[in-house]
């Protein structure tokens, strides 16, 4: 049985895509911007970013680049930029990538290289992907990861509970509650009571906010 990647349509007209071995897709068929964009920017980025400091972002989950594509959007506008570590564990194949239609979605076809890049850079290397965006990835499982700074927001975009249980777990998400600067924001679509106990076990401050389209709530939660 074929139990590769597959891209689908969400219903705001941006892909998504469909990761068999584990049953579920990577955003909400009901708008994957659309998703993205009220989970990770509006609740987690956003709030950091007239700051006037670069803001280091840290996404639990690379997937299809949507996220650190949006953020580099943004950070073309902001007044210091952004560092971005995104953390992956099964990168998309590049040619697979190069098929997601973001970039003519949101109308930043300009920025085409840009997204392609974010797939294309080597693992490892700290790069300069505009004056204000800098990437770096980290290809590697969420339970071995070992962050070497401080970060102001985390996209927690891993795969549910139902998929994926281990990474909600309380010894891995505390490696994601250290790497949080005082002040400092975990964003996740996810909102089960289970995940809301853990995290606020580990000392977080947990806010639930209403949910994007097809969800009802979504977390925010902050380390005082």
């Amino acid at each position: 049985m074929d139990t590769g990647p597959e891209i689908f349509l969400t219903q705001d007209g941006s892909h998504t895509v469909v990761a068999h071995q584990y049953g579920v897709s990577y955003h909400s068929k009901y708008g994957a911007i659309r998703e993205s964009m009220h989970v990770f920017i509006e609740a987690g980025l956003r709030p950091f970013l007239n700051t006037g400091k670069e803001v280091a972002v840290l996404e639990a989950g690379l997937g299809t680049g949507l996220n650190a594509f949006l953020t580099y959007l943004e950070a073309k506008l902001s007044p210091a930029g952004v560092y971005y570590e995104a953390l992956e564990a099964f990168p998309l194949e590049l040619e697979f990538a190069a098929q997601l239609n973001y970039p003519a979605v949101l109308g930043a076809a300009e920025d085409a290289a840009v997204f392609d890049a974010i797939h294309q850079t080597k693992w490892g290397d700290r790069t300069h992907l505009g004056p204000k965006f800098q990437l770096k990835k980290i290809e590697g499982k969420f339970e071995e990861y070992r962050p070497d700074r401080a970060f102001d927001v985390i996209y927690y975009d891993a795969f549910s509970p139902g998929a994926q249980p281990g990474v909600w777990k309380s010894e891995v998400l505390a490696r994601f509650y250290e790497a949080l600067r005082k002040g400092g924001a975990l964003v996740t679509y996810c909102a089960k009571g289970e995940v809301k106990r853990t995290l606020r076990a580990l000392g977080f401050e947990i806010e639930t906010l209403p949910g994007p389209p097809g969800k009802r709530e979504m977390i925010r939660a902050i380390k005082r």
